[in-house]
């Protein structure tokens, strides 16, 4: 089993950046994707950002230039810093991690607790 402790969010006028960490406590297999999801109140749940053993990165069209994932392998910890941030940008934003032994292996799946940030206008 992978835990996954998330930090950082919190309250924040528009415009105003914040920085969300993510710490896995271990790492089983080294293939893998970590990403950041967020759900707004009524809304499913949507990727945000990912970042995957090699380094490739992808973003949602609404975060492009505003959002940037890293990683600290030595950490086994990712991190989303949010700038310019906007009321839009209000959910709670879950990290994941799902990581596999082999290239066609079996996924398994890890959540965080959620971590809320909010865009005051």
């Amino acid at each position: 089993q992978v835990q996954l402790v998330e930090s950082g969010g919190g309250l924040v006028q528009a415009g105003g950046s914040l920085r969300l960490s993510c710490a896995a406590s271990r790492t089983i297999f080294s293939i893998y994707v970590m990403g950041w999801y967020r759900q707004a109140p009524g809304k499913q749940r949507e990727l945000v950002a990912t970042i995957t053993d090699s380094g490739s990165t992808n973003y949602a069209d609404s975060v492009k230039g505003r959002f940037t994932i890293s990683r600290d392998n030595a950490k086994n910890t990712v991190y989303l810093q949010m700038d310019n941030l906007t009321p839009e940008d209000t959910a709670v934003y879950y990290c994941n991690r799902k990581e596999r032994a082999t290239p066609l292996g079996r996924v398994y799946d890890y959540w965080g607790q959620g971590t809320q940030v909010t865009v005051s206008s």
